[in-house]
């Protein structure tokens, strides 16, 4: 189900994460008819945008005992936006995007980030309070998770939409690949 929500497609300069963090706002097409991606600061207004209006999405979200539970709002050429809720204790587990760059925004509650900061810095752990937005870019890898003791809603967005996602387990010396997910899955 696709649900019609105008959002904004550029957001003024600020500091993203990861490759690709820099670059147009721009949605014109390239030759051939296929949208440009947005850029991560892009994402970062759209999920934003959304994040602050819970009265176009809050009667969607549903919580799940098992696995986090999910919803594809918004299904355009150039992005997609997921609702997602998370109960405490659901993580995603280390993955990348595909290629595809990010953004989320933690709506209600609150959750933990982790990523790698490369071989001086370790293992990152950030904590994503309520009203914070995240975004990154094509190559950004991370472990979002619910540590708190009430749920969280959040919003994501990605462009362009998510074709592919690789799991990893974090090991001793590093992240390990283990699994391939297509959209059938999701």
């Amino acid at each position: 189900m696709s649900l019609d929500f105008a959002v904004p497609v550029s957001a003024p300069d600020t500091a993203v994460t990861g490759p690709d963090a820099t670059g147009p706002d721009s949605t014109a097409p390239e030759s051939g008819g296929t949208a440009r991606p947005l850029s991560p600061n892009a994402l970062r207004a759209i999920v934003r945008d959304l994040a602050e209006q819970p009265d176009r999405w809050i009667h969607r979200v549903r919580l799940a005992t098992g696995d986090r539970w999910y919803e594809r709002l918004v299904s355009a050429e150039d992005h997609e936006v997921w609702l997602i809720s998370w109960l405490p204790g659901q993580s995603t587990g280390f993955h990348d995007h595909g290629g595809s760059r990010g953004a989320f925004a933690v709506a209600l509650g609150e959750l933990e980030e982790l990523s790698l900061g490369g071989p001086e810095d370790g293992l990152l752990v950030r904590r994503v309070a309520p009203g914070a937005v995240r975004a990154f870019g094509a190559a950004y890898l991370h472990d979002v998770r619910n540590t708190s003791a009430g749920p969280a809603v959040t919003i994501h967005a990605y462009s362009p939409p998510l074709s592919g996602m690789t799991r990893y387990d974090l090991r001793a010396g590093g992240l390990v690949r283990t699994a391939e997910e297509g959209p059938e899955q999701w």
